[in-house]
């Protein structure tokens, strides 16, 4: 391979991506489609400036526009997400979680948090994952009749286990968490309540989901999935915390920042002020909740019943007899990108899984309304109906019987 060759493939690769976003159906849950301007900033020369540290103490010179980038940055997430201290600095989020436990915690401490075959996140104490190899996690679950989270359950194991972060947030669970019954619980053992709004902080911008302050202590989230903003994260936190998050991100984790993506971070919170946002995310949700009623309706699990969020999961092994690989990979066929995902009390190995996880926040950033993800649902449903007639996955009947 020629130098000539490869700068024509990554060029090529580039391009098609791109035709492949702007043509194809995106339905995977934690993507979607910053503005111009968000690209623009993420793409500019701030990308070749190093700068150690924090507006107005940096390790370099010539900081004076990426400090005004970052104080911006700033003050727009403390103003978005209600809170009193916020850093702009983690590169993505799972980064931030662990700057949060490391900042707040030693070694062989104990985390609680939501079972990761239930919902849960990598982060969130998988034993593959650093925070479980530092940390002793110990899970609460989903119950098994409904598979949202129980609560009562939630407070007799805290009560056992007293873990020094309670942690609220997942992956893959299609209901808001009840902050503020969780602040009692955590308060209760003297813990620090912890949210992961990776996925619905865009959702808790707009005002169609409940703000997590004053009820948590500390939140993190990504900002390219609903906040539709760059690939990065956030951390944002009651004030008391400021000088541990501050030390416990540089020099405790990160080097230097990535300054473009700070500015494009910048952008992407300033869109969320604006009308136009809060109606998208009011789109997000109604296309979101009736997607999956138009599964239901026709006799199709879908797990919790439905949705409170940007996403539900559609049991595709109970409801048509095939596995969520199978699936993922039939609709891929018919350019629709979708993830398969475990689903809770899960027959299913992981590498195959019996759910569909299907979101409504990348086509929605398109323009698609309502009516066209309905008419979307019902060409997955004779998609996926044939594929189940043509090679279906053994199902078990009682399985296939939950709701």
């Amino acid at each position: 391979m020629n130098l000539d060759e490869i700068r024509n493939r990554i060029f090529t690769a580039i391009e098609n991506e791109e035709k492949r976003q702007h043509e194809g159906v995106n339905l995977i849950a934690s993507e979607n489609l910053s503005s111009d301007d968000v690209r623009r900033a993420a793409g500019s020369m701030l990308a070749h400036k190093y700068a150690e540290g924090y507006p107005g103490k940096r390790w370099y010179g010539g900081c004076q526009y990426v400090d005004e980038c970052e104080e911006i940055a700033v003050d727009l997430a403390k103003k978005v997400f209600g809170a009193q201290y916020a850093n702009v600095q983690p590169h993505a989020g799972a980064i931030a979680n662990l700057i949060v436990y490391t900042a707040l915690l030693s070694p062989g401490d104990t985390i609680m948090s939501l079972l990761l075959n239930q919902g849960g996140h990598l982060s969130h104490g998988s034993p593959a994952n650093i925070s479980g190899k530092l940390y002793n996690f110990v899970h609460y679950p989903v119950k098994e009749s409904d598979c949202t989270i129980d609560y009562d359950e939630m407070e007799r194991l805290a009560l056992e286990h007293k873990p020094k972060i309670l942690l609220g947030g997942a992956s893959s669970y299609p209901r808001e968490f009840d902050w503020k019954r969780m602040r009692q619980i955590a308060d209760k053992i003297g813990a620090i309540l912890m949210a992961d709004v990776a996925h619905t902080a865009g959702l808790i911008a707009a005002g169609v989901h409940k703000p997590v302050f004053p009820d948590v202590h500390v939140m993190t989230t990504t900002t390219h999935k609903t906040l539709r903003g760059p690939r990065g994260a956030l951390i944002c936190a009651q004030e008391e915390f400021e000088k541990k998050f501050q030390s416990g991100n540089f020099p405790g984790i990160q080097g230097g920042p990535f300054m473009h993506m700070i500015a494009a971070k910048a952008l992407a919170l300033r869109e969320t002020l604006t009308d136009e946002f809060r109606e998208y995310q009011r789109e997000v949700l109604a296309s979101s909740a009736a997607m999956a009623k138009w599964f239901i309706d026709r006799g199709k699990r879908v797990v919790t019943g439905g949705t409170d969020c940007h996403f539900f999961l559609l049991d595709v092994y109970a409801s048509y007899g095939v596995n969520g690989d199978q699936a993922e990979k039939r609709l891929m066929e018919d350019n629709i990108a979708v993830n398969k995902n475990g689903v809770a009390y899960d027959p299913m190995p992981i590498s195959k899984t019996s759910g569909l996880r299907i979101g409504t926040p990348f086509m929605c950033s398109r323009g698609w309304k309502t009516a066209d993800f309905l008419s979307l649902a019902e060409q997955i449903d004779k998609t996926l109906t044939t594929l189940g007639e043509s090679d279906p996955s053994p199902s078990p009947e009682s399985f296939k019987k939950r709701k």
